[in-house]
């Protein structure tokens, strides 16, 4: 990284500063202004050692209020005045904006880029409104339930490699200034509608969107060794269609697993769906089982469909067959999430086991079929995507997830005491459901050394947990009465 270096000053990788943040140091480092190109890995976002910082701080613990900078673990919660790069984004006056804000441009900015590549798969490369998709907006969704939408396989649009060939440059596309600032506007509604949960909130379902962007883009990284073939330092075309069954030449699948992870959280109260069957909440008469997913699909659709985002929406689909791709996907995410009810998992679990069997005929069915599953196990990953990042992020979210169910059942939301069960439970939860699904992502062959990452990850907290996990829900359970204090 020399070549790119400035005089008197010393660069960093993402890799070096996260290992500052990580040892409470995140003062240390100065996001670089703009990408910069690295032999043999393309454009990064790089740092520059804040030297004077350096020479007088002294390294402070470790400790959850931190900002993460890889693409790998990205962390909201630092409010530093420097410009802050998250997921290298370079969010200019970044010091003016509140946390919420700064995930919401975080956000804004990687649906925009995704957007422009939805744009660039178009014949003409343009955002056009179809006024005749005004009757079918009106009608999707309604006449049932979510859940009764969802669908064991979900038939993906199909690129060749002459459509992929032809498509214009996705960074030259200008989806609008009234596109993106209905994007913006639309995902400050989203912020607004998540309730200040410790866990379930608008942090987390960010925290979640960062790890499915990074599968994503993992499922194509030649580096990583995904044996694409290389034909002049770039993917074949054809290779990457078949590596990913569809899900990356396709950018409205990418963009729509992304809104589902924004969104999969909206107005959560806080409390297990089965805790709302019990109460006989609203909800609950409505929708009888995830109940909390299905909630958040209608609301947050319910808001796209408004007039005030007809731009927004132009750009995301101009077609009829677009549109109901998008809304099964963005349904079938969703549902995804729902990891407690048996009949659902049981159902995933057989059509897994079908998908992948070597007695399968690989024809486009099979390939829908096995993309639909490793869309829906993405979602479950990332969704829990904590419990397979480093151990002090682990803890960070494990703690505000028990605050979260400790703080419901104090206030009669629950039947059990969780501190008597967490530290069994969570190593429970490790063995029967994360370290599993890490192996399944492992074993569908197409996110390369993320999924080994994310295994080792695991393994490694569900082996830290069993040795600290019961101290730890002590300190969990004294920092609760502390912020309780009458």
């Amino acid at each position: 990284m020399e070549s790119t270096s400035e005089r008197n000053r010393i660069q960093l990788s993402h890799v070096t500063a996260n290992l500052l943040v990580a040892s409470g140091l995140s003062t240390w480092i100065i996001p670089r202004k703009g990408k910069v190109f690295v032999k043999g890995k393309g454009e990064m976002q790089t740092f520059w050692l804040n030297t004077k910082t350096a020479k007088a701080s002294k390294p402070s613990k470790p400790g959850n209020e931190m900002t993460t900078v890889s693409e790998s673990h990205t962390d909201f919660s630092d409010s530093s005045s420097i410009s802050i790069v998250v997921d290298n984004y370079d969010l200019d006056g970044v010091e003016d904006m509140t946390k919420r804000e700064r995930i919401v441009e975080y956000n804004v900015e990687l649906l925009t880029s995704l957007l422009q590549q939805i744009i660039a798969s178009r014949d003409a490369g343009v955002a056009s409104n179809n006024t005749s998709l005004s009757e079918i907006e009106a009608t999707i969704g309604t006449g049932g339930t979510v859940l009764e939408e969802f669908v064991p396989i979900i038939p993906l649009k199909r690129f060749d490699a002459r459509d992929l060939s032809k498509r214009h440059e996705a960074r030259s596309i200008d989806i609008g200034k009234e596109a993106k600032t209905q994007l913006r506007s639309f995902l400050t509604s989203v912020a607004s509608m998540y309730r200040d949960n410790p866990f379930h909130n608008f942090e987390h379902a960010s925290h979640v969107t960062a790890s499915v962007k990074k599968l994503l883009s993992r499922i194509v990284n030649v580096d990583d060794g995904n044996g694409l073939k290389m034909s002049n330092n770039s993917v074949d075309p054809v290779d990457m269609v078949g590596h990913s069954y569809g899900i990356t030449s396709d950018p409205l699948t990418q963009f729509s697993v992304l809104f589902s992870a924004i969104i999969h959280d909206m107005d959560h109260p806080g409390v297990p769906n089965a805790q709302l069957v019990k109460e006989n909440t609203r909800s609950a008469q409505i929708f009888k089982k995830s109940i909390a997913e299905q909630n958040s699909v209608e609301l947050a659709w319910g808001m796209l469909m408004a007039r005030e985002y007809d731009a927004l929406r132009a750009c995301i689909y101009n077609t009829e067959e677009d549109l109901r791709r998008f809304r099964q996907l963005v349904v079938n995410t969703v549902m995804a999430t729902d990891i407690v009810d048996q009949e659902l998992q049981d159902l995933r679990k057989a059509r897994w086991e079908s998908a992948f069997a070597d007695t399968l005929v690989q024809d486009e069915t099979s390939d829908d079929c096995k993309a639909t599953i490793v869309i829906e196990h993405l979602i479950q990953a990332s969704d829990v995507s904590h419990t397979m990042q480093h151990w002090h992020i682990y803890k960070s979210w494990n703690e505000k997830f028990f605050l979260e169910r400790y703080g419901a059942y104090k206030a009669g939301r629950g039947d059990s005491d969780p501190s008597k069960t967490w530290y069994r439970g969570e190593i429970g939860f490790f063995d029967f459901y994360v370290i599993p699904l890490a192996k399944k992502l492992e074993s569908c062959g197409v996110f390369g050394v993320s999924s080994h990452e994310y295994l080792s990850y695991a393994t490694s907290n569900r082996e830290e947990w069993a040795r600290e996990g019961e101290k730890l829900v002590q300190q969990y359970v004294a920092k609760y009465e502390g912020m309780n204090k009458c």
